[in-house]
């Protein structure tokens, strides 16, 4: 840790002789400068209210990113950027080494708690309530803003946003100022390359935009698995431990928009081809590929009716998969002696989401903001499949060892059969000036299920303008987290089974917080909060039946409560140099056994700085803290690891030239950084916990024309 320390001194040190020398020339500003976006006074986010408000009267806790900003900091995936928001952490999964976003930690498996966006529509799947458990990341060039609240948000965008709402707002023509075309290689033979366009054809304007990537991954080892103990239990050593995480990847993604008059045409393309991760059930799994194709269409429609009325209507189209692409290998040739092929299990599935809105904001009284919507959505689960050598084949029959794969779908033994599920809303919500310096936001919403029926969830907020330079907000709010299709319905697998009775999980927040923009190139935001977490959906132990096998069903059970603060500063030092600083504290209790929530972190500490060189040069060197992460109650391993991860990017753009070069390191200083594993009932299968990539060098090219 001395050595990161002095390393990071050095790497300042030797820039600032730099930033010193050179004087900022405002004459070569741009709308994209630099600078732009830093100080957050001006900024403006519409995630909280669904009307564009300035970041410091908005009420919630939000944090915005530019797509200048994303490419600063040598972003290349999504999740580089949300690891900067305070109070959220990604955590992994075993299984394909998904994300799990954890707001103030919220901390679940599948993660249905946060609640992502493209366009302010959301692109949750039904199966499991989280993004895709294909999803495989998303990178971040045909995005044109990120705007991520926490705290609840199901008042304006309905379920699931529980902990927390991500919204991804993709480019326009306006956004785009000339096309380019770019290309990056690096590490673990990475390969990126992307083309971006975008213009007007009459009173039409058009933008596209196309991302390719490849990578084998990861070379980081597991050194002990699942399997590992399945040998030592049979004498058997087909393990794939120590080794390598399957973190093979191979993505192509589309975006493209039209507008024309008061039409807005939006369509997009996620194509996944990847690894396993470290297993589906933690035993390593180095052959199998799993994927997904993600399509959506979305047609706006929004006018000035009047000089104090807005419509707008939208009907968006979501199809997704989860695809088995090469066997899900769950344990290796040779599995307990009698599986020759391994012990293999094939689960897909297929959605489509409709949906259809209608929103309207009148300004007409004095001192009110009324804004008003209803809407309809179909999600609709239209095929399952499933194969596999092990439990009941089509018939109903055991399927013996060495079997070939056997498959159920359309018959009653498949893991969970087709369904849909409708969900009608309403919502309300007034912005009221009380006085020149009180503004109160009042919104309820109102969704009823087909399958599990109504909820209504209301939030308020109290926006102070304590001086011209302070705001102050009191926010409260309450969120619902719909059940999955997988915890109402669930079958043929004794480790979880479905129950149709389980009703939503709830949460409810109060905060507090504090906007302080005293001057350009200054900003600071305290804020408080306290949430208690109800109905936690959670998979328990069935009651023991005689000579029948031990069984798991879903069940509303459990109690979390938290508190604590999240620190912001951003600040200006000089003309060529920012800094942005960051700082999380959260003290999250289970209170049905009144102990510390494993796997979050209670402290969490971001520091940026970016610099700029010359009039060519500019340097971003961010580092991210996470400390005091503890096990689960029976897990007998100590404490989980803290870690410090460093990334340093330098651009260099010619002046008046269409050529850019990057320099990306993450992880620059090779820590050995994981994210807990699992326990279940205290019996762990990696005990060394999931390893994140070491260091890895990227070079990038952009060519604009």
């Amino acid at each position: 840790m001395i050595n990161k320390k002095l390393i990071t001194i050095a790497i300042m040190l030797a820039l600032t002789p730099y930033v010193q020398a050179e004087t900022y020339d405002e004459s070569l500003a741009t709308t994209d400068d630099f600078f732009d976006d830093f100080y957050g006074s001006e900024e403006m986010v519409e995630i909280a209210t669904g009307v564009k408000t300035q970041i410091y009267k908005a009420p919630a806790v939000a944090s915005v990113f530019s797509a200048e900003q994303i490419k600063s900091m040598g972003a290349t995936d999504i999740d580089d950027v949300l690891e900067t928001v305070p109070g959220l952490h990604i955590s992994r999964r075993p299984g394909g080494y998904n994300p799990i976003y954890s707001f103030r930690g919220v901390y679940e498996f599948n993660n249905a708690q946060a609640l992502m966006l493209i366009n302010g529509i959301p692109i949750t799947n039904a199966y499991i309530g989280n993004r895709n458990q294909n999803w495989g990341g998303m990178p971040v060039e045909a995005i044109a803003r990120i705007e991520v609240i926490r705290g609840p948000g199901s008042a304006v965008y309905g379920a699931d946003a529980f902990a927390g709402v991500i919204n991804i707002v993709t480019k326009s023509a306006k956004d785009i100022k000339q096309s380019e075309v770019a290309f990056r290689a690096g590490a673990k033979d990475t390969q990126d390359a992307w083309l971006i366009t975008g213009g007007e054809v009459g009173d039409v304007s058009y933008s596209a935009i196309i991302e390719y990537h490849k990578t084998n991954g990861s070379d980081k080892v597991v050194e002990a698995d699942r399997q590992t103990l399945n040998d030592l239990a049979h004498g058997t050593t087909v393990s794939h431990a120590p080794g390598a995480i399957n973190r093979y990847a191979e993505n192509i993604d589309f975006r493209g928009e039209l507008n024309w008059q008061e039409f807005t045409l939006r369509a997009g393309l996620q194509k996944r081809r990847r690894g396993i991760g470290a297993g589906l059930i933690e035993a390593l799994d180095p052959t199998s590929l799993q994927g997904s194709k993600r399509y959506n269409l979305d047609l706006t429609y929004k006018t000035q009716l009047t000089d104090e009325l807005n419509f707008q209507a939208q009907a968006s189209f979501f199809k997704t998969s989860q695809e088995v692409i090469r066997s899900y290998i769950l344990f290796p040739a040779g599995f307990a002696g009698v599986y020759p092929d391994g012990f293999i299990g094939n689960p897909e599935v297929f959605e489509k989401h409709k949906r259809i809105n209608f929103t309207s904001l009148y300004t007409g009284l004095s001192k009110h903001q009324i804004r008003v919507g209803m809407g309809y959505h179909n999600a609709d689960l239209y095929k399952t499949r499933e194969t596999k050598n092990f439990s009941l084949g089509p018939d109903g029959a055991p399927i013996l060892p060495g079997s070939p794969l056997q498959d159920v779908s359309d018959t009653d033994y498949i893991f969970l059969k087709e369904r849909d599920r409708d969900n009608q809303y309403i919502f309300i919500q007034d912005v009221w000036t009380i006085a020149n310096d009180w503004e109160l936001t009042a919104g309820l919403r109102y969704d009823n299920y087909s399958d599990f029926g109504s909820t209504t969830n209301p939030r308020l907020a109290l926006v102070w303008s304590t001086s011209l330079n302070l705001s102050t907000k009191f926010l409260y709010g309450k969120a619902f987290r719909a059940p999955s299709f997988g915890d109402t319905s669930l079958i043929n697998n004794p480790a979880q089974l479905g129950n149709p009775n389980v009703k939503p999980e709830t949460i409810e927040t109060t905060e507090l917080a504090f906007d302080y923009h005293p001057r350009d190139g200054f900003g600071a935001i305290v804020n408080f909060y306290h949430y208690t977490w109800d109905d936690i959906l959670q998979v328990r132990p069935d009651p023991p039946v005689e000579g029948a096998p031990a069984t798991k069903t879903m069940q509303n059970f459990g109690q979390q409560s938290a508190y604590g603060t999240e620190i912001e500063l951003n600040w200006q030092l000089h003309d060529n140099f920012k800094t942005a600083v960051n700082y999380a504290w959260s003290n999250a209790e289970n209170e049905t056994n009144n102990t510390e929530v494993a796997y979050v972190p209670r402290h969490q500490w971001f520091v940026q700085f970016d610099l700029k060189i010359n009039n060519q040069l500019t340097a971003n060197f961010k580092n991210n803290f996470v400390q005091n992460r503890q096990r689960n109650k029976e897990d007998v391993r100590g404490k989980v690891d803290d870690y410090w991860l460093a990334d340093l990017s330098l651009r260099w753009k010619p002046k008046a030239d269409n050529i850019e070069a990057s320099l990306i390191v993450k992880n620059l200083f090779d820590e050995d950084a994981r994210e807990p594993s699992p326990d279940a009932a205290g019996l762990v299968y990696m005990p060394n916990d999931l390893p994140l990539p070491g260091r890895a060098v990227y070079g990038e090219l952009r060519y604009s024309f």
